[in-house]
């Protein structure tokens, strides 16, 4: 069993009910594809944790499916912006506190905030990183809005 994190501290705190999902973190291969087959997993039921920089309202986090590829001008919209860019990895931990293949969408150091892509609501469980390298949980996509204060958006093309 893997350590709490405070994604998973957040998510006992509020009774929201989860999984977790230990998987091999490869350095080489961060990808969600990657992942999922590894785990048997659905490559469109994994979400990844993706953090932009608006040119007005500042940082923006990004929940998409494994499969899809996020649209900067949906995530501008959704989030009041013009134009959007992902954070320079070595910047993730100083805004998040989680660590570049181990950021959570939930208990980052700052409420930053969340848009949950509309396909998550296709799927009774939907992962996104626990908090840490090699570890997923599983929650409902209702969960996610509650624990993270995510507006739901469509932001894939």
């Amino acid at each position: 069993m893997s350590k709490k994190t405070n994604a998973l501290r957040l998510l006992d705190a509020l009774k929201i009910p989860y999984e977790t999902v230990d998987y091999q973190y490869d350095a080489d291969d961060l990808s969600v594809e990657h992942i999922a087959e590894d785990n048997g997993l659905h490559l469109e039921r994994i979400f990844k944790t993706l953090v932009a920089k608006g040119d007005k309202n500042g940082i923006a986090v990004a929940v998409v499916p494994g499969d899809k590829t996020l649209n900067f001008k949906a995530l501008a919209k959704a989030s009041g912006n013009k134009k959007m860019t992902l954070i320079p990895v070595k910047d993730i931990q100083a805004f998040t506190g989680y660590i570049r293949g181990g950021c959570s969408p939930i208990g980052m150091k700052k409420d930053y905030p969340v848009y949950l892509d509309t396909s998550a609501l296709a799927y009774e469980v939907i992962y996104v990183n626990a908090g840490q390298r090699g570890l997923l949980v599983g929650l409902s996509p209702e969960a996610l809005k509650q624990v993270a204060a995510a507006e739901v958006a469509e932001m894939t093309s």
